[in-house]
Order: C-alpha cells, then structure tokens, then sequence
C-alpha cells in the first residue's frame, strides 16, 4: 500500500483484501467503499441491498430485485451476506491501520 494513498484509496484497498478479489464493477464498489466508510461495522445486508439496487437502477431498472429487501426471499437476502462481511472487516482493518 502507497504511504500517498487517501482515506478513500485505503478503503478501496481494505475492501478488496476483505473479498480476495477486485473485480466488483467499478461504480458498485465505490458505492461499497462509501458503506465502508460510513456505516462500517453497522453495515447490514439490508445496506448492502440498497447499495446494490441503487447501483442496479443503473443498469438494469427492471431487475427482479430492484424491491425493497423485505420484499426479497430470504435466499437472494443471504446473497448480500459476503459483501457485508467484507464491508464490515474492512473497517475493521482500516480502524487498526491495517
């Protein structure tokens, strides 16, 4: 990691670290790096849904999920689960300077 980086640059980072991989779609991972830095360990899948149905709205505005996460089946619920463990860990490793 580049001593130069910024706050947000280091997000980005620590979120890719947390999913083992960088190959989100752009714009959706920076709307996760923004749950990152402001909800943190908070972040709940219901976060990560709406993240994700903004970013979608986007793309695809007719997409089946593009309903309020109550709305969902428990099944495409738990799809969020690994983005926000991700989102959680990397405010956590961002918070020990990691």
């Amino acid at each position: 990691m580049d001593m130069k980086s910024n706050y947000v640059q280091l997000a980005t980072f620590a979120l890719r670290r947390e999913l083992g991989y960088s190959d989100l779609e752009p714009d959706l991972e920076c709307l996760y790096v923004l749950l990152v830095l402001t909800r943190g360990e908070q972040t709940t899948l219901q976060n990560v849904h709406d993240a994700w149905a903004v970013w979608r709205t986007q793309t695809n505005p007719q997409h089946k999920s593009c309903i309020h996460f109550e709305d969902l089946s428990l099944e495409v619920q738990e799809l969020d689960r690994e983005y926000m463990q991700a989102i959680r860990g990397a405010s956590v490793r961002l918070s020990r300077g990691q």
